[in-house]
């Protein structure tokens, strides 16, 4: 029986991840590629990353980094720091690879890696998504993943802080 990577291994920089991608692809596999800031993991996180998971072989998964977060979400987030973001989602059995980027859009990852396939979650409009005229250029395609409604990261903050 084969032994499950440990979270921590899946964790890669942007050349361990290119070289990793590069194999898959001579292996004849189609990696997807997705991307959040995935602050405080929840259902609507767990449900897209295993429907982007189903799309292909491999799952990357680009983690904003903190000051990337800050720029997005605003001065008090993120509350769990990038490295351990990292780790909660490289434990899920669908994820095959983390990398953490830096900027606003994970643009430059992706123009590094050539996924095959980019998903984002569906309350992103196809013009919206980083990235997509990229990896259409190189014959890959965009998919928007179905939202759990209702369920999103702001709101679990609300909630904790009005009690």
């Amino acid at each position: 029986m084969k032994t499950p990577k440990r979270a921590r291994q899946k964790i890669l920089t942007l050349e361990q991840a290119r070289r990793a991608i590069r194999s898959a692809h001579r292996s004849g596999g189609q990696v997807v590629f997705t991307n959040g800031c995935f602050d405080l993991l929840h259902l609507g996180h767990v449900r897209c990353l295993e429907e982007a998971s189903r799309l292909g072989d491999h799952l990357v998964v680009a983690i904003n980094s903190d000051a990337s977060t800050r720029a997005l979400k605003g001065k008090s987030r993120p509350i769990l720091p990038a490295r351990q973001r990292a780790e909660t989602v490289a434990a899920l059995a669908c994820v095959d690879w983390v990398v953490v980027f830096r900027g606003r859009t994970p643009e430059h990852t992706i123009r590094a890696l050539r996924p095959d396939i980019l998903a984002k979650g569906g309350d992103w409009s196809h013009e919206d998504i980083a990235g997509s005229e990229d990896v259409q250029s190189w014959g890959g395609r965009v998919v928007r993943l179905r939202v759990v409604p209702g369920v999103r990261t702001s709101l679990v903050v609300d909630r904790i802080r009005s009690d």
